[in-house]
């Protein structure tokens, strides 16, 4: 049968019906949207969220922990079959914190084609002198241009200049709840004391924001040699040795090569994040089941309104019948009408589900714990429109597939000896 009549037998019927078409086409074109907008928003709020926790956590984390050693001198000294010891209260051994041969380790990252990069960095507690007070908190000895290539600091910082850290010795960078704490601005000289006892004076060159409150009431950052310096180590002292991967999914298998190779502790972005990693994939889990649930409620209104019209249309397809069109040219009419108002109504919801992400991406939002954000976070992912546009055309195929296969089955005979 000729295609170009089809569609010409199908696009009057719709024009017949109209007020019917506009209705399923309506239909879908609100499922679509807000497929597009929820996708687009709820994703956007993942890469946000990831921003503040992934962005900032090496892929892998190598590093020395203190405890206890297995091997105790008593189950040395009896090792017998008969005998088994029971040992309490063990403390733990005077193991170091720094990484072993870490210029021979380093040279083995550079050399490795799956890893990306690599940052050092020195992790002291100490105590930040306020009057007679003295408030706990942490010093991260850092690399600012390794940090800022891989991990993206220098975004977080709110107020001054990361590379000033590098440039000013005896500078640091406080974490803008602790500056709160210590009610100082930049510029300020702050005492520390470190775990040894020693006071030092260090001079406020930033603030630091990283959108987790408690975390930014502890944290500050320093260059390596000031956190050297400050524990009084030499220049080879590296407590962390912070590892970022081409390829986030290589983490947990290259962790354990590289326990053994190293004989470091090592963790994994995945182990660390286990229970972020969770709530991200239940949220995207969640916009996807919304969005296909609206599709498919759009499909039965196609459904139900492709019936209404077979039934209106009995002496249509009885004529098409008796005048040569076969039960395949029939369904396949009404397939086409259905893909019409999927396709029309499928691209409708596609602009209007972009221009409703762009109004949610202007609006302002607006937080003390998220500065450097301005406003709703939008993912323009190419995909979700290419998912939403194929789920429109599929949804309303079926939905005109079983009302086509009924009126391909209509006897004419039996329509016209009626009339």
């Amino acid at each position: 049968m000729n295609v170009k009549l089809i569609f010409s037998i199908a696009k009057s019927l719709l024009l017949a019906r109209w007020k019917q078409t506009l209705v399923a086409a309506i239909g879908v074109t609100f499922s679509i949207t807000m497929f597009i907008t929820l996708l687009s928003f709820m994703t956007g709020l993942n890469d946000l969220l990831d921003g503040l926790i992934l962005n900032r956590t090496p892929h892998i984390r190598l590093y020395n922990e203190i405890k206890p050693n297995v091997n105790q001198p008593l189950n040395l000294a009896t090792n017998t079959e008969y005998q088994h010891n029971f040992i309490s209260s063990i403390k733990s051994g005077n193991s170091r914190q720094e990484i072993y041969n870490y210029a021979a380790i380093t040279e083995v990252l550079k050399k490795d084609e799956r890893v990306l990069g690599y940052s050092p960095k020195i992790i002291a507690q100490v105590f930040f002198n306020d009057g007679a007070i003295d408030i706990t908190g942490i010093v991260n000895g850092i690399n600012i241009e390794d940090e800022s290539k891989l991990f993206h600091f220098n975004e977080y910082i709110t107020a001054g200049n990361a590379s000033d850290v590098e440039k000013l010795s005896n500078s640091i960078v406080l974490g803008k709840g602790l500056a709160d704490k210590l009610l100082v601005n930049i510029g300020d000289v702050i005492q520390l004391t470190t775990s040894k006892g020693e006071r030092f004076p260090l001079k406020v060159v930033g603030y630091f924001q990283s959108g987790l409150q408690e975390f930014d009431k502890t944290q500050s950052y320093a260059s390596i040699a000031t956190v050297q310096k400050l524990l009084g180590k030499p220049s080879n002292y590296v407590t962390d040795l912070q590892v970022k991967l081409k390829d986030i999914k290589a983490a947990p298998a290259v962790t354990k090569e590289y326990a053994r190779l190293f004989n470091t502790d090592a963790e994994d972005i995945q182990t660390a994040n286990s229970q972020f990693e969770t709530g991200t994939f239940v949220r995207t889990l969640i916009s996807y089941a919304v969005g296909i649930t609206l599709l498919v409620v759009a499909g039965f209104g196609i459904y139900n309104i492709l019936n209404m019209m077979i039934y209106e249309k009995m002496d249509t397809i009885a004529i098409l019948k008796a005048t040569g069109f076969a039960g395949k040219d029939v369904k396949r009419i009404f397939i086409v009408i259905a893909l019409s108002i999927g396709f029309f109504g499928g691209m409708a919801g596609l602009l209007f589900g972009f221009g409703l992400s762009s109004i949610i991406d202007q609006i302002p939002f607006n937080t003390a714990a998220l500065p450097t954000i301005k406003t709703y976070p939008i993912n323009y992912n190419p995909m979700f429109y290419l998912i939403g546009s194929v789920f429109s055309l599929i949804t309303t195929y079926f939905a005109g597939w079983f009302p086509a296969c009924k009126a391909s089955k209509i006897d004419p005979v039996i329509i016209i000896r009626g009339k």
